[in-house]
């Protein structure tokens, strides 16, 4: 048992209550997806989290200006991945910041410091963020942020009155990203390309196929990329790889331009590894100007294809390099995945064992459960394993987990089709194949398994197409 100082960040979901008697499955899911959100802004704040029950969130920080930044990156992202579902469905989020003295124990943490966190938490609205005065003296000189005095506040079981601010939400989600270590997934930022030609038109054109590669790399789970927001900061700016890395804690970066010459239009874009500023990739595309939409979404089309498994390669390299005990969850089920592709009875006993380690570091990783069941699937098809039937229940129950933890990891879906194509469950293959291709149609993976299901269905015509554009997404299959 020892004593500390330290910033205690408590969140909670407002009328989750209401949320879970109206659909309990979906609201489970969608918290699921939240949390892993939650923990991936903690971590590149430099935070831990100390505990996530039901809807609660605490994590402590050993700097109030991290705790802040942390809070509204939170707000932030949360606010971007609500916009897209109905109002009744949104999971809005209450956090309350404070700065005091705890007992540590075990790694929990306990005291009034972490008492008032959870009461100021309780003032602030859905989306927002309340913060004692103790953190406000703290930080309202060092950051951009707005602070409204609230005045004095009687807490429930707490002596004497807080004194509480609440931070103005339009500031706190424009609060720019903290200083902090590089996310434990591949994290990549897209710098605004750069527009060469001195034409307006091509300005808008560059900011556009800036964003489309924003969004659809977004779309890849296992890449944590930078918003639209954060990126266009640097909009014109001349680009210090080191420098952004060590602000947005970010591993690559995207970087490219745009020039026109007469009804010619040249695109240029490389990959650089952040920490050594080493050019990973490099490509350049030369296009006529028939129809610059429909180049927009092409090159777009092709840089997205390409990237994610640049990065996966650079990043397999990189985890070559430690241990297992060293490796990050994301890393362990990296080295699996190439396993697993080996088709070898000793690799696959050794990608199962990876993936394990993967959920054991981070047990809400949905995406390690989705590619354990894969694993144990190929055991089962191949008959490396003692007993099929266990085997057999193994993988329906880490998908069922894999599906409770993310409804929206494409993986999830690709594989749960997989499986029911295998049991001849077509109707539900369809339906999950068809939510994977939805959730990422540029996943190699995911697009050859539709021209094979679409074969299963006595559609091989139809399937051929999705096999060879799987094929343009990736020509070294399964190898990225």
């Amino acid at each position: 048992m020892s004593r500390k100082l330290t910033a205690i960040l408590s969140a909670d979901v407002a009328g989750f209550s209401r949320l879970m008697s109206e659909d309990e499955a979906g609201t489970v899911r969608a918290l699921g997806t939240c949390r892993n959100l939650v923990a991936d802004v903690i971590a590149r704040h430099r935070g831990r989290v100390v505990d996530m029950t039901g809807d609660n969130v605490l994590a402590e920080f050993a700097s109030a200006i991290d705790a802040v930044q942390a809070a509204a990156a939170m707000q932030a992202q949360l606010t971007e991945c609500n916009a897209a579902l109905p109002a009744a469905r949104r999971m809005s989020f209450r956090i309350g910041v404070n700065l005091g003295d705890v007992i540590e124990e075990d790694g929990r943490i306990y005291g009034d410091g972490v008492n008032i966190a959870a009461r100021i938490e309780a003032l602030a609205e859905p989306g927002g963020i309340c913060v004692s005065a103790k953190v406000a003296d703290e930080v309202r000189r060092k950051l951009e942020l707005e602070f409204d005095d609230l005045g004095e506040r009687a807490l429930k079981n707490i002596a004497m009155p807080v004194r509480v601010f609440r931070i103005g939400a339009r500031r706190a989600a424009q609060a720019p990203a903290a200083p902090g270590a590089p996310a434990t997934k591949p994290s990549i930022f897209v710098h605004p390309f750069a527009n060469m030609s001195g034409d307006a038109e091509q300005e808008f054109f560059a900011d556009g196929l800036t964003e489309d590669i924003i969004t659809e790399l977004s779309r890849f789970h296992e890449l944590f990329v930078i918003s639209r927001n954060s990126s266009f900061k640097y909009k014109g700016k001349p680009l210090e790889v080191r420098q952004v890395a060590k602000e947005l804690g970010i591993h690559y970066v995207v970087e490219g331009s745009v020039r026109k010459s007469g009804n010619r239009v040249r695109i240029t874009v490389q990959l650089i590894d952040a920490d050594t500023d080493r050019h990973i990739w490099a490509e350049r595309y030369d296009r006529d100007l028939a129809d610059i939409f429909a180049i927009q979404d092409e090159v777009t089309f092709t840089i997205v294809s390409t990237l994610p498994g640049r990065v996966e390669a650079a990043t397999r390299d990189r985890a070559a390099r430690k241990t297992t005990e060293n490796m990050a969850a994301y890393e362990c089920l990296l080295a699996a995945k190439v396993l697993h592709h080996r088709s070898k009875k000793e690799d696959c006993a050794e990608a199962l064992r990876l993936s394990e380690r993967a959920i054991e570091l981070d047990p809400g990783y949905a995406h390690a459960h989705a590619w354990r069941a894969c694993i144990l699937g190929q055991q089962w098809i191949y008959g490396w394993c003692a007993d099929k039937e266990v085997t057999w229940n193994g993988v329906r129950e880490e998908l069922k987990i894999a599906l409770a933890l993310d409804d929206n990891d494409s993986d999830v879906h690709r594989i749960l089709a997989a499986l029911n194509i295998n049991q001849n469950e077509f109707d539900k293959a369809v339906y999950h194949q068809a939510r994977a291709l939805s959730l990422n149609p540029n996943d190699d993976l995911i697009v050859v398994q539709h021209g094979e299901l679409l074969t299963w269905l006595g559609q091989p015509e139809e399937g051929i197409p999705w096999i060879r554009k799987a094929m343009r997404l990736n020509p070294y299959h399964p190898a990225r």
